[in-house]
């Protein structure tokens, strides 16, 4: 069952700017992974980390989106504010195979399945286990864009039952 739908778009150069911009925070909203596998691409691709960061910035966004909607459609309040969200906690990160995967460091994880634990057991959904989540990213020229999608390991919404 879809718990939660989140899109993003990011104007790669406008970010870039915000990322140069002497006495930014920017950089501390991601992790040494984050931007290990960024730089690691710029210089692979020969098109510079901003771009690889734009498009995982994007990626966060997403997430919180549809966490957002989740908790929304759950009636369930937030775990956090938009001062206090973990940014750094939301990892997108490529696999082996350089596939983009959402990774949870383990107090948001935890919050995630605590702040919608029990919340669609009713309808045969959440029951404290973890959900999935599924990512998809995407830059041309001046855009960077990420879709991403909160999914709930068991259950049926109620449309397939």
């Amino acid at each position: 069952m879809i718990l939660g739908l989140g899109h993003d778009v990011v104007d790669v150069a406008a970010f870039a700017a915000q990322l140069a911009e002497p006495g930014t925070r920017m950089r501390s909203l991601f992790s040494a992974r984050e931007l290990r596998q960024s730089a690691m691409r710029g210089e692979v691709r020969h098109d510079g980390e901003a771009v690889h960061l734009a498009v995982r910035w994007a990626g966060k966004e997403a997430v919180l989106k549809a966490w957002c909607e989740a908790l929304a459609r759950a009636g369930a309040p937030a775990p956090y504010t938009l001062d206090d969200f973990p940014w750094g906690g939301i990892e997108i990160l490529d696999d082996s195979r350089g596939v983009p995967r959402v990774v949870l460091r383990a107090d948001v994880g935890h919050a995630l399945v605590a702040s919608l634990a029990g919340t669609f057991a009713q309808d045969g959904g959440m029951t404290g286990e973890a959900p999935s989540w599924h990512i998809s990213l995407s830059h041309d020229g001046p855009v960077a864009s990420a879709v991403a999608i909160l999914e709930s390991r068991t259950g049926r919404s109620a449309e397939e039952r």
